[in-house]
């Protein structure tokens, strides 16, 4: 690829960026979503989160350490959901799976 083609690759790109991210910012700018698009846009940053963590839980190499780690990570998520659903924190959440992760880890198993 020459430097001509990567110019016109890298333009074309960082134009359609622009125009996704701040064409609807003026052409909503001053209208009322309805009440189903904001419920629809609040549910982005959760799935979001959850498929970048499931892409990281589910390694297709997670067992080639052994079963104990593989389920250590598995556990330790299962306890993160539970104290999401009981605190509703990200914070508590967060530092709640790291502990917890530790301990797995440290067990001498």
């Amino acid at each position: 690829m020459g430097w001509f083609d990567f110019w016109v690759i890298f333009i074309t790109c960082a134009l359609t960026m622009l125009a996704c991210r701040v064409l609807p910012l003026f052409l909503l700018k001053g209208r009322e979503l309805p009440p189903a698009v904001i419920r629809a846009l609040g549910l982005i940053p959760p799935a979001a989160f959850a498929a970048l963590v499931t892409n990281d839980l589910f390694d297709p190499l997670m067992f080639k350490a052994g079963i104990w780690p593989a389920a250590a990570v598995l556990i330790a998520a299962l306890c993160v959901i539970v104290v999401s659903i009981k605190f509703r924190s990200l914070v508590v959440s967060a530092i709640a799976g790291v502990v917890i992760y530790a301990i797995l880890l440290a067990l001498p198993l």
